[in-house]
């Protein structure tokens, strides 16, 4: 596969934002997004999907997070479009499931080229260190949206609300990861041999 990296800003009344990839990173990230909870969470699909990001971002922060939080989801979303190009040679299917203590949840994604997203996460609070975790729903689907992926997002327990998103984050990342990563069923194949499989 291609070098998969990308750069894409997006500027608007309410935000300016850019997002740089390397879909073929080692974990490293860096925010500058005013939004320190979203950072921490950002910071999980880094690590987990071993995927390079980094994230500057200016918003209306003084009304509230919603438009940063949508828009950085949107450029990501870009982004990762961009990055993965024609998605040959690409797994394309991927799911994790993820603990933390009392919580888990399980994410799948498929690169499918059609966005779609189904998102239950049902929050025992409404907010963590000043953060509406209403917003999470907004970020993927601006995500899901403009990646153009189909993307299946469940907590299937949990009681501590940071327990809760970080395994949603942490699952996402490593479905990610399954999904980009190369086909090895594909490796050598030929069209003289296409008909064999």
């Amino acid at each position: 596969m291609n070098e998969r990296k990308a750069t894409i800003s997006r500027n608007t009344l309410e935000t300016q934002i850019t997002v740089t990839v390397n879909l073929d990173g080692t974990g490293t990230s860096h925010f500058e997004t005013g939004v320190p909870f979203l950072d921490h969470m950002m910071d999980q699909i880094a690590r987990h999907g071993l995927i390079d990001l980094v994230v500057h971002a200016k918003g209306d922060l003084h009304i509230d997070a919603h438009h940063t939080v949508e828009d950085i989801g949107i450029t990501m979303g870009q982004a990762f479009a961009e990055a993965v190009g024609d998605k040959k040679g690409i797994t394309r299917y991927g799911h994790a499931y993820v603990p933390l203590d009392e919580a888990l949840s399980r994410v799948v994604i498929d690169f499918s080229g059609r966005a779609g997203l189904e998102y239950h996460v049902p929050y025992t609070r409404g907010s963590v260190g000043g953060f509406d975790v209403d917003l999470f729903s907004e970020f993927f689907h601006g995500f899901v949206n403009h990646a153009k992926v189909t993307l299946h997002i469940d907590n299937l327990r949990g009681k501590n609300t940071h327990h809760q998103a970080e395994t949603v984050f942490k699952a996402f990342g490593r479905a990610l990861r399954m999904a980009l990563q190369a086909d090895e069923r594909m490796a050598g194949i030929t069209p003289s041999t296409k008909g064999s499989l």
